[in-house]
């Protein structure tokens, strides 16, 4: 299965899949409101801003697995995210991403070695996940990665369409 075929749900709660970005070059990260590293976001929004007209897009994954720090409503998570960051990349609903309920998009996603070479569980909250503009995980980028870090940078750079 591709992963444009894996069934997803917007934060609002409406059916998707990532075909609806399909062509795009993908960051998917898992996110929380209350964690140490959600400034992140501001980085992720710059990102967005940066690239979005170049076919790139962040897709946000809220999760409440590490230390309960996304306990909100999908409401109270869109309004965090808009009125603190000026989040406008999409955003899913709360997914698992480890664990026996991981969403199967996680399942895919997991088994992307990091540059270390470590495939398997997400360590933390913001771990990233580079998708190709074909739909193939790309590259893996772990939580305390900034998401301007020269690396992410370069990696999706190479992989925006021509």
């Amino acid at each position: 299965m591709s992963l444009y075929d894996i069934p997803l749900r917007t934060l609002a709660g409406e059916p998707t899949t990532l075909g609806e970005h399909r062509g795009k070059v993908l960051l998917i990260v898992n996110v929380a409101s209350k964690c140490g590293l959600t400034p992140q976001y501001e980085g992720l929004e710059r990102l967005q801003k940066k690239y979005a007209d170049r076919g790139f897009t962040v897709v946000g994954v809220p999760c409440n697995q590490f230390m309960g720090q996304e306990p909100g409503t999908a409401e109270e998570i869109g309004t965090f995210c808009s009125a603190t960051y000026g989040v406008t990349f999409p955003m899913l609903e709360k997914t698992d991403v480890n664990g026996d309920g991981r969403h199967p998009l996680y399942a895919e996603l997991t088994k992307l070695a990091d540059a270390e070479g470590q495939a398997g569980d997400v360590q933390w909250n913001f771990e990233k996940f580079l998708v190709a503009a074909d739909g193939t995980p790309a590259a893996r980028f772990r939580p305390r990665t900034e998401p301007e870090a020269s690396e992410v940078v370069a990696a999706i750079e190479e992989r925006l369409p021509a």
